[in-house]
């Protein structure tokens, strides 16, 4: 497996079990019962951090949208190199970074975070469009 898919798999698997941990925090608010009757599933958690958690969650699945087509067509364009292989390693821990980081509630240390992913997904643009 190249290893951009294999990052960006990782990634992909991290996003998809970050609501783990604010939703078990709901279903201790509300009750199972309460919780899965009541159909809103917007509710914002009432614990502090598990409102920050899916707030970082909500901000994966949106930069996911960006970052997983650049990915793609990188490796479907073969303009891939061991930079973007490096940069979708980064990326991953970076966004894993941002979760916990922004779930603590640290400001700064969040934007510095989110602006390495910022800066992996140019990495992987401005590769295809051959400017690197």
């Amino acid at each position: 497996m190249l290893p951009e898919f294999y990052w960006l798999t990782l990634t992909l698997l991290f996003t998809c079990l970050m609501w783990v941990p604010y939703i078990v925090q709901y279903l201790g608010e509300e009750g199972v019962k309460n919780a899965l009757s009541s159909g809103e599933g917007t509710k914002t958690p009432d614990k502090p951090w598990a409102a920050r958690l899916k707030r970082a969650h909500a901000n994966a699945v949106e930069n996911m949208v960006i970052f997983a087509p650049l990915v793609v067509i990188a490796v479907m364009t073969q303009t891939n190199s061991q930079l973007t292989a490096i940069a979708a390693m980064v990326y991953f821990i970076a966004r894993i970074a941002h979760a916990v980081i922004y779930t603590l509630g640290i400001p700064l240390a969040r934007g510095l975070s989110f602006a390495t992913g910022l800066a992996c997904q140019l990495i992987f643009a401005f590769s295809i469009l051959g400017w690197i």
